[in-house]
């Protein structure tokens, strides 16, 4: 079944924007505080789990991101559900899986119109919206309301880029840094802004995608660093073993791209432009402060998707495996977050949403496939899901990793290559969190296998997926 044909109807029965206005709750998701929070969400491209120093990172110096993580909640378990720009940034901004809003891979998609994002949903409900960055979609998103707007289609560049101030606007160059320009237009409009409505403003960075350019006050910063090698790194030598052909002839290997040469080279790199993010988060801080309206403010850090950073010799994300599918994920909201809190419950992109949605006071759609944070906010010991569904569709393409879909449970994972020849990986990331020994096939492992993959299928089920079997 193609994309386009997929019913959505099911999920958008009773889910027109109006009637979603209509339906407002009168208090926040957490309960009798009727002032509801301002929202700043912010995405990076690219930003694998650990690429902070909160996260335990020992050459990244990240202490605006830290702050966040410090006085608030760091999740160490946050994961997207197909670990590719277009259909994960689609998947943030609708609560669904992409083999239902339809966005499947980097092909030049569009959310479709009669599908609401959640800003649509906030400002139907009273809030002012607004967007500086990258979205990655078809039309960059200039076909929804906004009170503000300043975005660019694409990729972009990281110096003297062209972007569009308005949803109407022209694309033109604005000189400087990219993600320098983004944040000064989000504090434009934030400094600008009369009036009583909440806000939720969406600064969404270029960095780090490659590829890789430095501000210039960074030219030098990781100069005299070695970068560690991980342990997988020459296993490329050794014929990647354990991993299926489909891992191992993905064309993603360091020293086989022109702009990707060395592991040194474009880890510094990559590490560079996401201290220029940290910076402009610190400015973005200083002018909530300044204003009086930090602590009124949710602010949301994620990225779309994780990187793997010379594991089994690759670079680039796609796959299933930890490194690619593996997010940053903090929330400081101290009106209802307590601050230095870590969650190890299992987060997935679709959950934005919903939470966004729960904090403003707005009732959570229900054909959102995510589930609001606000349990797992209030109470460590929260229940929560045990497993989720993982899917990959754009092949061949870049990097020509094959289509796959995955279960991940609290301990096991298994990757299934379904396209012929039918391939799997299997492990138990207990035992094995570096996915190194592919337990498919042993018979020890049958059992398990055979249980997984029967809720693999149930998951299928559960999220509506009819796309290939």
């Amino acid at each position: 079944m193609k994309a386009k044909d997929i019913p959505r109807r099911r999920f958008l029965k009773s889910a027109a924007v109006g009637a979603i206005g209509a339906a407002l709750v009168a208090s926040t998701g957490f309960g009798n505080e009727t002032k509801r929070p301002n929202f700043v969400i912010l995405m990076t491209d690219d930003q694998r789990w650990d690429a902070m120093s909160c996260a335990g990172n020992k050459i990244l110096r990240t202490p605006n991101m830290d702050r966040l993580a410090k006085e608030g909640v760091r999740f160490e378990n946050a994961f997207v559900t197909n670990s590719l720009c277009t259909p994960s940034r689609a998947t943030v901004l609708t609560g669904l899986y992409s083999h239902t809003h339809g966005v499947i891979d980097n092909k030049g998609h569009q959310i479709e119109a009669d599908q609401p994002i959640f800003s649509d949903l906030l400002r139907e409900a009273g809030y002012e919206v607004a967007f500086c960055g990258k979205s990655h979609l078809k039309g960059a998103l200039r076909d929804r309301k906004w009170d503000y707007y300043f975005g660019f289609q694409g990729q972009g560049a990281y110096r003297d880029p062209k972007i569009a101030e308005g949803a109407d606007g022209k694309d033109e160059v604005h000189e400087g840094y990219m993600d320098d320009i983004l944040t000064d237009k989000a504090i434009e409009w934030l400094t600008g802004r009369t009036g009583e409505k909440p806000f939720c403003l969406f600064l969404w960075f270029k960095a780090p995608h490659r590829s890789w350019v430095r501000a210039e006050r960074h030219k030098s910063l990781f100069e005299n660093v070695v970068i560690p090698k991980p342990d997988t790194f020459d296993d490329d030598k050794k014929g990647f073993p354990g991993k299926p052909s489909a891992f191992a002839n993905a064309d993603n290997k360091i020293g086989s791209f022109e702009d990707v040469q060395t592991l040194d080279g474009f880890v510094k790199d990559y590490y560079a432009t996401l201290v220029a993010v940290d910076e402009n988060l610190g400015r973005v801080f200083e002018v909530l402060q300044s204003k009086g309206i930090m602590d009124d403010t949710a602010i949301l850090y994620t990225s779309d998707n994780g990187f793997f950073a010379g594991e089994w010799h690759a670079f680039d994300k796609r796959f299933m495996h930890e490194p690619s599918i593996r997010v940053p994920l903090l929330i400081r909201y101290p009106r209802q977050v307590k601050a230095r809190q870590t969650r190890r419950q299992m987060i997935l992109n679709t959950d934005i949403a919903p939470t966004v949605l729960d904090l403003a006071g707005i009732a959570v759609p229900k054909w959102m496939h995510g589930m609001s944070l606000v349990p797992v906010l209030q109470s460590k010991s929260a229940d929560w899901r045990k497993d989720w569904l993982y899917e990959y569709y754009e092949f061949p393409g870049p990097h020509q990793v094959r289509k796959h879909r995955g279960i991940r449970t609290e301990r096991y994972k298994l990757i299934h290559y379904y396209e012929a020849p039918e391939e799997f990986e299997l492990y138990d990331l207990k035992k094995d969190p570096g996915e190194i020994n592919n337990l498919y096939g042993k018979p020890e492992c049958h059992k398990l296998t055979q249980q997984l993959l029967k809720r693999l299928s149930e998951l299928r089920q559960e999220t509506g997926d009819t796309l290939q079997e």
